[in-house]
């Protein structure tokens, strides 16, 4: 069955629209009216081409206590998003062929939305084998290895890039392992320990070297660097100086840009994530979204007993595919953020970083992966309404102004609140 979508509102134009839509792909866009087999009317929405999270934790295989594929889609769809990116950190690690091979398999069987996998380092032979599933960058958890670590395995990817059809992107965590252990053994030595602590833990400083690290050791094997969670100002500027020089791009998540570490005192180890919320003077913000940003999530469910078992046992992470959409609509509708940014950072830019070619823009010919939003819509957050399994969010009962209405995925609408 063919769809037509009409009353539809485009950023980048003035005046309403019909899109058509035929066997999953966009095949026209035009002021004048078209007939389909179904038509919906989205009553004057605005429709963004189909939001891309690049960092999500679906926790599918070996933790899906936490969340799973099924509930992570469904959660993701419910925000507005039509393809995610999983991240390697399962059990087990996705860092071998049969790990990939068996996540991908999971993953056709269970999720609502697109999905691409990036992959852990493992040795060349190994990786070499990965490659041939196509998994679209390399994950390096930067606060897990040492120095020299860290020189193989740019290396090993440099040689993998020559040798497969990988195409040299990597994804890095960048937090410097050194510095985070030499700041925690000292926190650890105070009679009594708050949540606060484990924000000076992991300082600003620890991420400062390790983006100047990772900068280095992409540019010297000649690779292309994404900063995932970027949430330290002078880490901003570092990115910001390199990408004119080299190909690197950084994402921001929604809770680095509008909390602050003051936060501690409030939600104490619900708000504890990697890396942690940063001081207000060091911290990324709202109005440091531009043209070249992009949103990821770093959606990262736990159950309930994770997220208190105090300060330095608590599990790292935050769900967030529910919440980022209306917050930062909530953003635009305050003026503090242009709409025509919201494509761009939550779609086109991720698109074009990880080789998604027919993803991120509404286009004829392009795969028709379509979010429509009201900007009208007021509410407050309810983490009893989420499909996520996480049963806690720091913007639990936060009020907002915008919301996602309908997802519709490959031609097919996968969550409708119109």
């Amino acid at each position: 069955m063919d769809l037509v979508l009409k009353n539809c509102r485009l950023v980048d134009k003035a005046g309403e629209y019909y899109i058509k839509i035929d066997d999953g792909k966009i095949t026209d866009i035009s002021k004048k009216p078209m007939n389909a087999d179904e038509t919906i009317d989205v009553k004057d929405n605005f429709v963004l081409p189909g939001l891309i999270d690049p960092h999500i934790h679906f926790r599918d295989p070996g933790l899906t206590q936490k969340e799973n594929f099924k509930t992570g889609s469904e959660a993701a769809a419910n925000g507005g998003f039509t393809t995610v990116i999983d991240m390697p950190n399962t059990l087990p690690k996705t860092n071998t062929y049969k790990a990939l091979e068996e996540k991908i398999r999971i993953a056709n069987s269970k999720s609502v939305v697109n999905f691409e996998l990036q992959v852990g380092h493992n040795d060349l032979e190994e990786m070499e084998k990965m490659m041939s599933l196509k998994p679209v960058a390399v994950k390096i958890f930067m606060d897990l290895e040492s120095d020299e670590s860290l020189e193989k395995i740019f290396h090993d990817l440099s040689i993998l890039k020559q040798t497969t059809e990988y195409t040299g992107l990597v994804a890095t965590h960048c937090e410097k392992k050194s510095i985070v252990e030499h700041e925690t053994s000292k926190l650890k030595e105070k009679n009594e320990n708050t949540a606060i602590d484990y924000s000076y833990a992991r300082p600003a400083e620890s991420e400062d070297e390790s983006v100047r690290q990772a900068i280095d050791l992409t540019r010297k094997n000649n690779l292309q660097l994404h900063i995932c969670h970027l949430s330290s100002r002078k880490s901003l500027n570092m990115a910001k100086s390199a990408s004119k020089s080299m190909p690197l791009s950084w994402e921001f998540t929604p809770h680095h840009l509008i909390l602050d570490n003051s936060a501690y005192h409030i939600y104490e180890t619900f708000i504890k994530t990697n890396p942690p919320l940063r001081e207000k003077q060091d911290s990324v913000r709202i109005s440091d979204l531009d043209e070249k940003s992009i949103i990821g999530t770093d959606h990262a469910p736990h159950t309930l007993e994770d997220k208190t078992k105090g300060v330095w046992n608590s599990s790292p992470g935050i769900p967030n595919l529910e919440t980022v959409v209306p917050l930062l609509l909530t953003e635009v509708n305050k003026g503090n953020l242009d709409l025509k940014l919201i494509p761009k950072i939550l779609s086109q830019n991720a698109a074009k970083t990880y080789g998604l070619k027919n993803k991120g823009e509404i286009a004829i010919g392009k795969d028709a992966d379509l979010t429509i939003i009201d900007l009208k819509q007021k509410g407050k957050f309810n983490i009893d309404e989420f499909k996520t399994k996480a049963q806690y969010s720091p913007f639990d009962g936060w009020e907002y102004q915008g919301l996602p209405v309908m997802t519709i995925v490959n031609g097919k609408t996968v969550m409708n609140k119109i």
